[in-house]
């Protein structure tokens, strides 16, 4: 992941690990640990997240986000607000999920995105997530404006997909932005022209020691 290589050489190659990726696209908050906070990488994994997205309701695409081929769907009638609203309502609380097909899951052995990018018929496991909140921040055709809270292995692609299914119109990514991880966010983030330079102790201490 290259924000851990950022991290590590600004930090003198200590060791470095993360607590969630992002996708390629995406932008926010990734928690790193140095050293032998590394041992708790697991437990910050499992802290809620808080994204905020866009997602274009006018098609469908291959990657669930703006990478993929488009399939464009020109719906009967364009949903409103009111519509949307109702539409996230049983998305909320644990529910069954289908990760994208590009993703990084492993399928016999090899990453699904590997198997995709191959033209193979990759078969995705359903997987439990939980998911707190879905409030709708704005809307107009074809961008409905989402703040997402959730837990672990939620995937905001998915949703957008499935959002778009439930509607009847498409449903991928525009936008996607991690606000949060548990305790931690913007407000603490580092951005990547600073991990240009050494990371000091009083960087760390800037940052909360302990987990709630």
């Amino acid at each position: 992941m290259t924000v851990v290589r950022y991290v590590r050489r600004a930090a003198g190659n200590c060791k470095t690990g993360h607590a969630g990726t992002l996708d390629p696209l995406a932008t926010g908050v990734v928690i790193c640990c140095l050293g032998k906070a590394t041992k708790t990488v697991e437990q910050l994994m499992g802290l809620t997240k808080v994204y905020e997205t866009e997602v274009d309701l006018s098609a469908f695409t291959t990657t669930d986000d703006l990478e993929g081929e488009r399939e464009e769907i020109v719906p009967l009638q364009q949903p409103d607000a009111d519509q949307i609203h109702a539409a996230c309502e049983p998305f909320v609380g644990t529910i069954q999920q289908t990760p994208p097909i590009f993703s990084a899951i492993h399928i016999q052995g090899q990453r699904a995105y590997k198997l995709a990018r191959q033209g193979k018929k990759v078969e995705m496991p359903v997987k439990t997530v939980r998911i707190d909140e879905i409030e709708l921040l704005g809307y107009q055709w074809p961008l409905a404006r989402l703040r997402i809270t959730c837990g672990r292995g939620t995937y905001i692609r998915s949703l957008a997909r499935d959002l778009g299914v439930v509607l009847g119109t498409g449903g991928h990514l525009a936008s996607l932005r991690r606000l949060s991880v548990g305790p931690y966010d913007l407000t603490q983030a580092v951005d990547e022209p600073r991990l240009s330079e050494p990371i000091t102790q009083a960087d760390l201490l800037d940052c909360p020691a302990q987990l709630p």
